[in-house]
């Protein structure tokens, strides 16, 4: 059974790693996207990159992630749900973290339409979003602060 766990929660880390490289690289593409032209070749190769990047790497590491934490936190009563706040914490940023998803999801919509209406700035910024859970996120799993 200790075994079991130690390949769930790598192959956890794995997809939170594979997630977190789309959260980080798709408002990147935004940026570069929202200086474009639409219509362009170049913003055209932008759709192409962001739909593929959502579609075929972030949605699929999104949902395994989800469903090895909850594994791991439902399926080998290594966590106290009543006694480790921590845990109650990362849960909360992991639902802001996936909610970011979401919006970078709808965006990529907009993106896709030709109705982009944020600046390439506005992206710079919201690119900060997903480093700040992170950390969060990973001080709260190693330190365990409460």
């Amino acid at each position: 059974m200790q075994e079991l766990y130690l390949y769930i929660k790598a192959f956890h880390v794995i997809f939170v790693t594979a997630w977190m490289a789309g959260l980080f690289y798709l408002p990147r593409l935004y940026v570069y996207h929202a200086d474009s032209e639409p219509g362009s070749v170049q913003s055209e190769t932008f759709k192409v990159m962001e739909r593929r990047l959502l579609r075929i790497i972030m949605n699929p590491a999104l949902i395994i992630t989800w469903v090895l934490g909850l594994y791991l936190i439902f399926g080998f009563n290594m966590v106290s749900l009543s006694q480790d706040g921590w845990l109650h914490a990362k849960l909360v940023l992991v639902v802001a973290m996936t909610a970011y998803h979401g919006f970078l999801a709808r965006w990529r919509k907009d993106f896709e339409a030709d109705r982009n209406q944020r600046s390439a700035k506005f992206y710079r910024i919201v690119n900060e979003i997903p480093t700040i859970l992170f950390v969060l996120i990973v001080i709260l799993v190693i330190v365990k602060p409460f």
